[in-house]
């Protein structure tokens, strides 16, 4: 009960604290997205689309619809050297801070569109919506919602909307957190709970989650 209480007060001192949305204009966002940022960095399209949408077989994230606050600190991050891709890091090494408003203001401002349609288990549905509405907290692993929101739609610039995010980014990242090669969170929740987690849980969340809508609860 002690270690519920403790998560709780992180939980509610982060939501305080979060990031403000920023002041990013979309139209410059698009054109770096288009174009790149005129540097040598590729346009953020040749991955993760025009519309956002990523790229489920590349593992590349969806960033439609996600909130401008967390895309900017995830930018930052990448830049500064807090959370490491051998391919996000050069191309935004020489973006400014305005330019990474932009882009995060761009996509931020997209619809997330629709899930991509993925195989899955009944045993791996029951398993991923258990841990995702409920967790197992004789493991201390909290649900994903308690989090990230009612139907994992995100909470502010701290907690990113999990909801429609593809199975094969979501799996990647939480192996991320639970190697430690990811670690760029604060207070480490995420490095405590994946650390937690089997392969075949992570392998379950990550597929529940892909399968919900993000805007809606399904």
């Amino acid at each position: 009960m002690i270690r519920i209480k403790s998560y709780l007060v992180v939980l509610a001192a982060l939501l305080a604290t979060g990031t403000a949305l920023g002041a990013g204009d979309p139209e410059r966002g698009r054109s770096i997205v288009m174009q790149g940022d005129g540097q040598g960095s590729a346009p953020c399209l040749a991955c993760h689309g025009m519309d956002g949408a990523g790229n489920a077989a590349g593992g590349f994230p969806r960033l439609a619809g996600l909130d401008a606050g967390y895309l900017r600190k995830q930018l930052l991050d990448y830049r500064e050297g807090r959370r490491s891709s051998a391919v996000m890091a050069p191309n935004v090494a020489r973006m400014s801070d305005q330019q990474i408003e932009d882009v995060a203001a761009y996509y931020a401002a997209l619809d997330g569109g629709e899930p991509v349609a993925m195989d899955m288990t009944p045993e791996q549905q029951a398993l991923g919506q258990q841990l995702v509405e409920r967790g197992d907290w004789d493991a201390y692993v909290v649900p994903c919602n308690s989090c990230h929101g009612p139907g994992s739609q995100g909470v502010g610039a701290t907690f990113p909307a999990l909801a429609g995010q593809h199975a094969s980014y979501l799996s990647q990242q939480l192996q991320a957190w639970k190697t430690g090669e990811r670690h760029n969170d604060a207070n480490n929740l995420m490095l405590a709970i994946a650390a937690r987690l089997s392969d075949e849980q992570i392998q379950a969340v990550a597929l529940y989650l892909s399968q919900q809508s993000l805007g809606g609860e399904q």
